[in-house]
């Protein structure tokens, strides 16, 4: 079984593969979903367009809602997360007194999202320490920064320079119980777990299912509760739908059927990569991702001497982060890769460097080991 899982992905001969969270590669068995599509496309494509497409569109809408626990008329497909989290910020409402907050282990892509379409002056940071003993603690310790200015809180479900698990359940629950709204950046999130996103309680989620699901690239939704949904355009303004004329009743969601002329078979395919994890069984991906990433955390770990922070071993996920000396943090990747054929993200957040390991089906601990030996000549 795991040789036949492993063959699903082609990487060159001597890399060493270890960075799905950045960026990852769909299995073949999807990626010949895609194709299939994608070559039906070019061949006729007003027959591809106008034929069926936006039935086909909603059809893969409503896969994916259902498999999160929602309905489909709260979900959008768009390109990534990144894009997704730009919709929020442009239609959220903020008086010239009110902020919004982050913490300080949030994507710098997302801070820089928040500053150009609000203002610097508005976004207000966080600090969530890396030794916190409890998610009583930290829930405790972000809310202490909460003031009555404060309009929305920016958080991700997993960091992506910490590769920490952040309790959103219990900021979701604390935010309601102030009438405070929760933007969870959640593309690390998308099977992982086993999410209800409904009864996860946030306001948006913003993902990319390029990453732990393993959809083609270019393939993300935005999850929005119905009171908040108004607020939400596309940035690009398009038809909406091929035929609008025709429609009977307007919803939010039609903005974003139709943005302009693209290639939409990434979003097409997201149900074959949800029915590739369904076979192989998300509890068995997710069980035999996290502990190689475990394995991973003891192996680098020993090599270092370092101790790892307390807010990721407390909640494991499929990335370990591996803490390494002082130094600079693209020279030790490029190293990895050129020396030794392993892509790896090395990451710095707050002066400390990381080493930060993403385990997928496709990887083993042989792949770990050659890792760990590799760190260890590097040091």
């Amino acid at each position: 079984m795991r040789e036949s899982i492993q063959s699903e992905w082609r990487f060159p001969p001597g890399v060493t593969y270890l960075n799905h969270g950045s960026f990852g590669p769909a299995p073949q068995s999807v990626e010949s979903v895609r194709l299939d599509l994608l070559g039906e496309l070019n061949r006729q494509p007003m027959d591809f367009f106008v034929g069926g497409f936006e039935e086909r569109l909603a059809m893969a809408r409503r896969r994916l809602a259902h498999w999160l626990g929602s309905a489909a008329e709260n979900f959008v497909f768009v390109e990534n997360a990144t894009y997704a989290m730009n919709l929020v910020a442009t239609g959220f409402r903020i008086e010239p007194d009110e902020h919004v907050l982050l913490t300080d282990h949030e994507y710098g892509a997302v801070h820089r999202i928040w500053s150009r379409w609000i203002g610097e002056e508005r976004v207000r940071t966080a600090a969530v320490r890396l030794d916190v003993e409890s998610d009583e603690q930290l829930v405790d310790e972000l809310f202490g920064e909460v003031r009555e200015q404060t309009k929305l809180l920016v958080v991700s479900h997993i960091t992506s320079a910490t590769a920490a698990v952040l309790p959103v359940e219990q900021i979701c629950r604390r935010a309601q119980q102030q009438g405070l709204a929760v933007c969870v950046d959640g593309p690390h999130g998308v099977a992982q777990f086993d999410l209800n996103l409904d009864r996860l309680g946030c306001d948006y989620y913003t993902a990319s299912c390029h990453k732990w699901l393993s959809a083609p690239f270019g393939s993300g939704f935005l999850y929005a509760r119905p009171n908040r949904q108004s607020q939400v355009l596309p940035i690009a303004q398009s038809w909406g739908r091929l035929y609008p004329e025709l429609l009977s009743e307007w919803n939010w969601d039609d903005e974003f059927v139709w943005t302009g002329t693209r290639d939409p078979t990434p979003l097409l395919t997201i149900p074959a990569a949800i029915d590739f994890l369904a076979q192989f069984g998300f509890a068995e991906f997710r069980e035999q991702c996290v502990g190689l990433a475990q394995y991973a955390q003891r192996r680098i770990d020993s090599v270092t001497g370092l101790t790892p922070p307390r807010l990721v071993v407390n909640r494991p996920s499929m990335m370990a982060l591996c803490p390494l000396p002082p130094g600079d943090q693209l020279s030790f990747q490029r190293a990895l890769r050129q020396r030794f054929g392993i892509a790896a993200l090395v990451t710095s957040w707050n002066g400390l460097r990381f080493l930060r390991v993403s385990c997928h089906l496709y990887n083993d601990q042989q792949q770990i080991d050659r890792l760990a030996d590799a760190v260890r000549q590097l040091l």
